[in-house]
């Protein structure tokens, strides 16, 4: 038995004995479609004790997984009744582990060329998980025991050039009026390699019915072939010269994926590189954020519903400093706006833009360059922007944005300039971190601590720093969960560390069942 599959602590024996079901979710990356990072049901966990953590149990996985996980409570599976965590793993395996123990109770696996970062989704009846195979196709399982359930068009097809696209994002699920749709968005590998192309692919979980929206040759709904026939059966401009890639790129990188706000009832996709020429009549979205219908649908012709372009969109797509390296945030509008929606893209340069989600260009349509009506520095400096920012509004209604980065991290509210809604920085830090989660007024997420990596629990009014977890091993796209009085993660080592409350004796040894 390899020594990270022992339990470290004493909680576990009496979970064992007797599991503590709660009734709370984590459903998608983010907790909720519009990927905010705010769990409002935690209410175990809270200021006065998160200083009272510790580590519950650290498990081996059998798979690495580069991503964050989901949590359904009171699944009904053939061990009894179980709280579980859904992971998927780089080489495209997915896991339903307990989440008492970190032992899995099934998996499923897909086979295919390259890996993947994403994470699944849970179906809002709570019978189905939804994940991204590294084959190209998104699939659906029975959360129970992981039964696939095939017909009606599943497994879906997302990409047909799963060698040079891949789905590495969250996968979304939108409820709407007029449905429920699984949202999958795809960008490339690394190095920009190959003929791909970001597109949302958006299905109708009510009938498994597809559509197709292409951040190039926005006109062609299809899934693209490699290499085919330019404005036919793919987006290759083969007379181009070849260090300029019309056609190719535009990749949706953001961990979320697809951002839905039910406010304005519109799915955001933020695309990074590839050109953008849909100011000249063109059907190119480099570099861009994209306002969608749920069903993945436009205005027509090619046409987002509306779009918003930085003005500097050359410049970012020359130096490969992509606009769509993080999904959209939703942002609450301060009471008395001129701006009922509001919206926050960074992206590798490390600004922050404030978005008219009604105009998002200020100029009534989509297509057109420019029109943020903020463009600030993140407060703690720095590039490479990939972690997605979290949003909550606090007890008194103020909205903070948190951002973290490699160079630190920050807490910023959104008030006004007159009646115009506008970011302020309160309090930053240069510890490194990645993506944020907020639950019962306690901010956490992956960071640099004291002589190694830890997760952090800070004030998120003041970045205080409230708890610090056990040394966990360095995180790439790894961030955490807070639901049910724990906190849940993956670790770039291919451990799962569970957190909670706990007391009692020391656990005798645990093994999980995995070879070492």
């Amino acid at each position: 038995m390899h020594p990270s599959t022992r339990i470290l602590c004493a909680a576990v024996v009496a979970a064992l004995a007797s599991p503590a079901i709660e009734a709370a979710d984590w459903v998608q990356f983010g907790h909720d479609a519009a990927h905010t990072g705010f769990n409002p049901d935690e209410s175990t966990l809270s200021p006065a004790n998160v200083a009272s953590l510790t580590t519950l149990y650290s498990v081996g996985l059998p798979s690495s997984v580069d991503s964050a996980p989901v949590y359904l409570s009171n699944v009904s599976t053939p061990g009894g009744t179980k709280n579980l965590l859904f992971a998927l793993s780089e080489n495209g395996r997915l896991m339903a582990i307990d989440a008492a123990n970190g032992s899995e109770i099934w998996h499923a696996e897909t086979s295919g060329p390259q890996p993947t970062t994403a994470s699944p989704a849970i179906d809002p009846n709570r019978q189905y998980v939804y994940s991204y195979g590294v084959d190209g196709k998104a699939h659906k399982y029975q959360v129970g025991d992981g039964t696939e359930i095939t017909g009606s068009g599943w497994p879906q097809t997302i990409t047909l050039k799963n060698n040079v696209e891949k789905g590495a994002s969250g996968l979304t699920i939108a409820e709407t009026g007029s449905g429920t749709y699984l949202i999958v968005v795809t960008d490339g590998y690394v190095g920009d390699g190959g003929d791909y192309q970001g597109h949302l692919v958006s299905i109708d979980l009510s009938n498994g019915a597809q559509n197709v929206f292409n951040a190039a040759c926005s006109d062609l709904a299809i899934h693209f072939v490699e290499n085919g026939t330019p404005g036919v059966d793919d987006c290759n401009y083969a007379d181009d010269p070849p260090l300029f890639r019309r056609g190719q790129m535009s990749g949706i990188w953001g961990r979320g994926g697809a951002t839905y706000d039910a406010a304005t009832n519109r799915v955001y996709i933020a695309t990074g590189n590839g050109d953008f020429n849909a100011d000249g009549a063109g059907l190119d979205w480099g570099d861009s954020v994209l306002a969608l219908a749920p069903n993945g649908t436009g205005s027509g012709g090619g046409m987002p519903l509306d779009s918003y372009t930085p003005s500097n969109y050359v410049d970012l797509y020359n130096s490969d400093t992509d606009l769509g390296s993080i999904s959209t945030v939703i942002m609450q509008a301060p009471s008395g706006s001129s701006v009922a929606h509001v919206g926050m893209q960074t992206g590798k340069d490390a600004k922050l833009r404030l978005i008219d989600l009604d105009d998002m260009s200020g100029q009534g349509g989509p297509a057109n360059v420019g029109g943020e009506i903020q463009l600030i520095d993140v407060p703690q400096g720095g590039t490479g922007m990939r972690e997605q920012p979290a949003t909550w509004v606090d007890d008194g209604g103020t909205a903070w944005l948190f951002v973290a980065n490699r160079s630190g991290t920050s807490g910023l509210t959104l008030g006004l300039d007159g009646s115009t809604p506008a970011l302020t920085p309160v309090w930053q830090n240069d510890r490194q971190g990645t993506s944020p989660v907020v639950a019962n007024g306690v901010l956490y997420n992956i960071s640099y601590c004291s002589g190694g990596t830890c997760i952090v629990a800070r004030d998120p009014a003041t970045g205080d720093t409230l708890w610090t977890s056990d040394f966990i091993a360095d995180a790439h796209w790894q961030s955490p969960i807070v639901v049910d009085g724990k906190v849940f993660v993956m670790d770039g080592g291919g451990t799962l560390w569970a957190f909670g409350l706990a007391g009692g004796e020391p656990d005798p040894i645990f093994d999980n069942g995995f070879d070492p």
